[in-house]
């Protein structure tokens, strides 16, 4: 009551009623006399008690909730909000109690996310101290070296480094803008073959060198719809990958396929495959595999991340004839009176390679 009285509202509501009542205990004594004065005063009173009750109830379940919000605000994990009843206030408990669950979901998805900013800058900082240790003992070798030779050896090394940390410091920054959302991607029809032209032109030295054949089998027409260079950049992070794992003299199967939902680039190398407990996580940022592995871990996260973000998907597999098989696949798009769910054009799993 003391709570209620305090409010304005309450104290105007407490005001009127009583005016209302001895008007109305006044206009019966002067018609009907002193009973009938009295029989709508006391009905007054009474209406007048009822109202002020219920806005006593009210206000107290009014603070019952504004100390459920104080708790909340002050970090207490559970919170019993009652939506058991109807009406206006417990219309107001059950917005209040979603708005508290979405708040707690986003502080959990902040804490997550700062747990793996902390983790991703622990792992930037350790891809990072490798070559620079590297760097340190080649330049001091460089000082100590009298040989003409042997210190242009070394200063070839150190270039060779120094061009893996730029890489490096490259791709994770790309990986980084992606992620946030900040890359405005172009759409376009981007032909196949091209492409892999494209993707294919700076490894040419690489190919060259470990005598990697590269057989290309790209049906015309093929086209995706996305960002060029984008797309480029993705494609050539799996042929990064797959030259490095078809070795010397090795061979690189490069193939597409062109059907009504979808258009896919295949690329399987002849190496030895991917480890079964590897294929989990291959696309995983810094994943360097079970058995460990010269690269960094950044050029397939990078490529997962370009083809989803263009609304396809990437998958890798081991085929069945040997070496490992990456997939990229893109939905074709339908028209509107083909929309339904069995012809979204979505890309079905990664499933095993056909011999």
């Amino acid at each position: 009551w003391a709570t209620a009285m305090r409010n304005k509202e309450s104290g105007r509501l407490a005001g009127a009623l009583a005016g209302a009542g001895l008007a109305a205990a006044g206009l019966g004594w002067l018609l009907g006399g002193p009973a009938a004065g009295w029989a709508a005063l006391a009905a007054a009173a009474a209406e007048s008690a009822l109202c002020l009750g219920f806005t006593a109830g009210r206000y107290r379940r009014l603070a019952d909730l504004a100390g459920q919000i104080d708790r909340v605000l002050h970090d207490a994990e559970t919170v019993f909000i009652s939506t058991q009843e109807e009406g206006e206030l417990a219309i107001l408990e059950s917005e209040l109690a979603k708005t508290t669950q979405r708040i707690r979901e986003q502080n959990r998805a902040l804490q997550r996310e700062k747990s793996r900013l902390a983790e991703a800058m622990a792992d930037i900082a350790h891809q990072l101290r490798t070559p620079l240790t590297s760097c340190n003992l080649v330049l001091a070798l460089l000082e100590q070296a009298p040989d003409p030779a042997r210190r242009l050896e070394l200063l070839r090394e150190a270039e060779a480094l120094f061009a893996r940390m730029d890489w490096l410091l490259d791709a994770l920054l790309k990986l980084s803008r992606l992620e946030a959302g900040i890359v405005p991607f172009a759409s376009g029809p981007v032909a196949l073959d091209a492409l892999v032209d494209r993707a294919l032109q700076p490894l040419a030295v690489p190919l060259e060198l470990r005598r990697v054949t590269v057989v290309r089998q790209i049906p015309a027409g093929a086209v995706w719809q996305g960002d060029a260079d984008w797309l480029a950049e993705a494609v050539q992070n799996i042929l990064k990958n797959s030259l490095e794992n078809a070795g010397a003299g090795g061979r690189i199967e490069i193939g597409a396929a062109d059907t009504p939902l979808y258009t896919e680039l295949t690329v399987r190398d002849s190496g030895p495959g991917i480890a079964e407990k590897d294929l989990p996580h291959l696309f995983d940022r810094f994943y360097r595999g079970q058995t460990g592995s010269a690269g960094y871990g950044i050029g397939l996260a990078l490529c997962r991340q370009i083809v989803a973000d263009q609304g396809g998907s990437v998958c890798a597999r081991n085929h069945p004839g040997g070496g490992a098989v990456f997939r990229v696949r893109f939905p074709k798009p339908l028209p509107a009176a083909e929309s339904d769910d069995s012809l979204t054009g979505k890309s079905p799993g990664c499933e095993p390679p056909a011999v």
